[in-house]
């Protein structure tokens, strides 16, 4: 048995002190494996978006450890910190966070150019990865200049582009209509078959059906944990079209 790319033990992350003090997330264990994709559930205020940015190394856990890809986050200096996130961890936003000054393919290859990657070839790869999602027609374009499906795209091509292992993705079809909400998912999941580990939170359980697994969480608990009922395979060979 591998071990999980992604391994969240006995996570915990407490804001404030007395009584502000507000438990975000109580002793958390979640684990991802390669391929795998996992939809994150639950109310507003149960600690889905904190367990996300503690999980890519953005927020530091009050207690608790977690390990990416095998390395222990809390022995990482800051900067060890920002080369995994450049390298292994992919992060989709609801936002997007595209630059606007770039376009599609300069932004997609940002991170490639950061890690050292010669400009000519982040290109390459960037284009590639466009292309993967249908995109080959728009990479010079700007992203004021694309829709919202093709900048939500361009932050998947984004995210998983290079060498990644992980992908996070926070809401990432909240600003899409259904139709492209459900490309969204598609994309995520052809990204887990590549070997990927993948963590979506989504509030929509329709697009959590295209997940492997579905934990839910309920005052920064983890309450449950089930399978979609027919299984996200089921979605890919049925006549589910994004």
């Amino acid at each position: 048995m591998t071990d999980p790319i992604l391994d969240v033990r006995g996570v915990s992350k407490t804001y404030g002190s007395g009584a502000a003090e507000v438990h975000a997330l109580d002793h958390v264990d979640l684990a991802v494996d390669r391929g795998e994709l996992v939809a994150i559930m639950g109310p507003s205020g149960s600690g889905k978006s904190t367990l996300l940015t503690i999980a890519g190394s953005l927020e530091e856990p009050t207690s608790g450890e977690v390990v990416v890809d095998g390395a222990s986050l809390s022995t990482m200096s800051r900067r060890e910190q920002a080369r995994l996130r450049r390298r292994s961890i992919g992060y989709v936003f609801q936002e997007f966070n595209l630059l606007a000054g770039l376009t599609a393919v300069e932004n997609v290859a940002l991170p490639l150019e950061l890690d050292g990657r010669p400009a000519r070839a982040a290109r390459i790869v960037a284009l590639a990865a466009l292309d993967d999602l249908g995109l080959t027609d728009r990479a010079d374009g700007y992203p004021d200049d694309l829709s919202g499906g093709e900048r939500q795209r361009v932050a998947i091509a984004r995210a998983v582009v290079g060498d990644r292992r992980l992908m996070l993705a926070d809401e990432p079809t909240g600003a899409l209509d259904t139709v492209n909400g459900e490309a969204v998912m598609r994309l995520l999941r052809a990204a887990c078959h590549r070997g990927v580990a993948g963590v979506v939170v989504t509030h929509e359980a329709q697009l959590a059906a295209w997940a492997d697994r579905i934990v839910f969480l309920r005052d920064g608990r983890v309450v449950d944990q089930t399978a979609p009922p027919d299984g996200p395979e089921s979605l890919l060979t049925s006549g589910a079209q994004p």
